[in-house]
């Protein structure tokens, strides 16, 4: 199914981005697309190798005269976050995006538009179609499961790759190179269930927190934007004051890398308490609005009747909870002594989800340093283990330490400065590139990671910047050509 993109330049590029849109590939569930690129691949000639974890390698020999130029990889990842709201329906294993043009954007209907990585991607295969790039031996790796937990860079095996210089298109924002990334953990949080039965004059009603912007856990993680999460543990603490309002359930956020834009919590209560209940919701609701004005502007919270549940939590499980997810780390947590501005450690209350045995938490934990990404993981388990919750840490990846000698860095530069007549600035992302876990594997790699302006990731506002991609293109392009020959 063809949309309006293909309409735009460069050609080829949005082409395959269209494609790529068209077949479903939410983390863990990357298969139709891998195989639709091995499909293609071996039909233009290439060489195509899947390695155990479900990476693929895809390899072109050098244009004529270019034998000679050290072996580049260039490197996307193949899924993307899975996001809608809440009046979208929307089977991110079934249905495809659907993006469309909105002026100097591309945006999708309803959902994430899956532009991190896919556009890096759909430049990557673009390079690989298009026989008028020059470049001298290629290598297109494309990962998988990069959003829920680098898996496909994890299980990167050595040796398997050629080339010495690697360029990573996961980054968001035209003008900018990066040399560096934060690197990060897990934490999985399971709070026992403790259960009482519903008082027999009870009535039920579900709070509803949505109209956030939510966003990228890293990126964005420094604007302020409201966290949904966050403000529901600020509302359970002061429903906590109320007179036999119970909580039943909780929820809130989807993805451990999104800041939540959504949250909910089934309360019984008597009708006596009702009237109090709403007041407090209408009063806090005017506070938020006025706390977050101009960063999050449709903050909503309302309450509506909801089916009587089966259970309720102890009064002592209610307020342990509460308590816990009110303390519980969130957002900047320290700045970089060494570089301005730079986001040096961060944590993201991302999910909340009550289920048959516990309540279970879901926190990403980010830091340029093993040592700040583990202090912040020590204080997250210490306030929940003060409530009596199991804290687990899962998927440790390093960061990727800026090298400011890097030869691809300086090229990069020169190219932009020619092309475009400016110098481009030189930075660390706070987000989890790959970059930092194939370091670890192939420690001899050059690299460097641009892209084009991609706003909103990993949130249904996502959006890329129509003539960005082209400068992305023009600049992908050059620095191909420019690479320097291999030293014998």
């Amino acid at each position: 199914m063809s949309s309006s993109i293909r309409t735009l330049s460069p050609g080829l590029l949005w082409q395959f981005f269209d494609t790529i849109c068209s077949i479903p590939h939410p983390s863990g569930h990357e298969a139709a697309l891998r195989q639709w690129i091995t499909d293609w691949a071996q039909t233009q000639g290439l060489i195509v190798v899947q390695d155990a974890i479900g990476n693929l390698i895809i390899r072109k020999s050098a244009t004529a005269g270019m034998e000679n130029r050290k072996g580049v990889i260039l490197q996307a990842h193949m899924d993307m976050v899975p996001q809608a709201n809440a009046d979208v329906e929307h089977d991110f294993t079934k249905d495809p995006i659907q993006p469309y043009i909105d002026g100097d954007w591309v945006r999708a209907r309803g959902t994430t538009l899956g532009a991190d990585n896919g556009i890096g991607l759909a430049a990557c295969l673009a390079v690989l179609a298009d026989n008028k790039v020059q470049h001298g031996p290629l290598e297109v790796l494309i990962t998988v499961d990069e959003e829920s937990g680098m898996t496909g860079a994890f299980g990167l095996a050595p040796n398997l790759l050629q080339g010495e210089i690697l360029l990573n298109t996961d980054s968001e924002q035209d003008g900018d190179v990066y040399m560096g990334c934060a690197g990060g953990v897990d934490a999985n949080i399971t709070l026992p269930y403790l259960a009482e039965e519903v008082p027999a004059n009870h009535q039920a009603i579900r709070l509803t927190i949505t109209g956030l912007r939510g966003g990228h856990s890293g990126i964005n993680i420094h604007q302020n934007r409201a966290s949904a999460n966050k403000l529901l543990a600020e509302l359970l603490v002061e429903i906590e004051k109320l007179e036999q309002v119970r909580l039943s359930e909780v929820s809130g956020g989807t993805l451990r890398n999104a800041i939540a834009r959504e949250a909910a919590a089934l309360f019984t209560l008597p009708s006596s308490s009702l009237d109090a209940l709403t007041q407090l919701v209408e009063r806090l609701q005017l506070t938020y609005q006025q706390e977050f004005k101009g960063v999050d502007d449709f903050i909503c919270l309302e309450l509506k009747p909801a089916g009587l549940p089966t259970r309720i939590m102890s009064t002592d499980l209610q307020g342990r909870l509460s308590a816990a997810l009110l303390a519980c780390p969130h957002g900047v947590m320290a700045m970089s002594r060494q570089m301005e501005g730079v986001v040096q450690s961060s944590t993201n209350l991302g999910v909340i989800d009550t289920q048959a045995e516990h309540i279970y938490v879901q926190c990403l934990i980010r830091s340029l340093s093993d040592v700040g990404r583990d202090k912040v993981a020590a204080t997250t388990a210490a306030v929940f283990r003060l409530a009596g919750a199991e804290c687990q840490f899962a998927g440790a990846y390093p960061g990727w330490q800026p090298d400011p000698d890097s030869a691809i860095m300086q090229l990069l530069l020169q190219s932009h400065q020619q092309l475009f007549g400016v110098v481009p600035e030189v930075k660390v992302i706070h987000a989890g590139l790959e970059c930092g876990l194939f370091k670890a594997i192939y420690p001899h790699w050059d690299m460097v990671s641009f892209g084009p302006t991609i706003q909103g990731a990993h949130s249904p506002a996502e959006r890329v910047h129509i003539d960005a991609v082209a400068r992305f293109w023009q600049l992908l392009v050059s620095v191909l050509k420019l690479i320097p020959e291999t030293k014998l």
